[in-house]
């Protein structure tokens, strides 16, 4: 059993997409469920994820990684995968992870590439950097760029690593320094998901890199940047 978690917070526009590309996975449908933590959305989100989610609920942890943390603890599965809301995940996602796992049992997290939802070069070149990154961390054994939109976990390390720690941006690199601590951190390029680009286009990707690096800095957390603070266009 896998357990996928989508956090998801006033996303109306696009949960269904995610959530029906998840319901179309190659593997058989009673071998995983999905669980959407949802952060008290004024819209139809929680209704339309109902139409397809296993259990949706409201988180009672703060921020993103606090949602996921949520969903790992009523998690049935023993691979937690996590993916974001407004994502496409094409067919052979989970089966590429739980190949991985059955494979290699010193695996306790797992994480792949992202593409763009939208078009245009500057899109493409600028996940195709991001991705390009994460490759050189990955092997040379620097860091793990790893994403929460497109990483999966042993449930049993992921609560002995002590799951997300709640800060507004880099926790999906600081949770990676634990996991490695524990097993293999595993960099897979046929794990990938569709990504948006939305937010990085209506701030700026540049202003938003500047942005995400600044948080990271300071620890996950900063009163003069802040991504929890900020109302995105749906």
């Amino acid at each position: 059993m896998i357990s996928v978690i989508v956090p998801a917070y006033n996303e109306e526009q696009n949960i269904g997409t995610c959530l029906d590309s998840l319901s179309r996975q190659t593997i058989p449908r009673d071998s995983y469920e999905i669980i959407v933590v949802d952060g008290g959305s004024k819209d139809r989100t929680r209704e339309i994820a109902g139409e397809y989610a296993d259990l949706v609920f409201i988180q009672t942890s703060k921020k993103v990684g606090g949602a996921r943390n949520d969903g790992a603890q009523k998690a049935r599965g023993a691979i937690i995968a996590t993916t974001d809301a407004d994502c496409i995940i094409p067919p052979e996602w989970l089966s590429v992870i739980s190949a991985a796992f059955e494979r290699d049992p010193g695996i306790v997290q797992l994480y792949g590439p992202v593409d763009p939802m939208e078009g245009g070069l500057k899109n493409h070149l600028f996940l195709a950097l991001a991705n390009t990154f994460s490759r050189f961390g990955y092997y040379t054994r620097l860091f793990y760029y790893t994403l929460g939109c497109n990483t999966a976990f042993r449930k049993e390390a992921f609560f002995s690593g002590g799951m997300y720690h709640t800060v507004d941006a880099g926790d999906d690199l600081e949770i990676a320094k634990r996991m490695k601590d524990l097993g293999r951190v595993k960099y897979e390029n046929r794990m990938r998901v569709v990504f948006s680009m939305r937010r990085y286009e209506q701030f700026g990707t540049l202003q938003s890199l500047y942005e995400w690096v600044y948080i990271v800095a300071q620890g996950g957390d900063s009163e003069k940047h802040s991504y929890s603070k900020r109302e995105y266009k749906k």
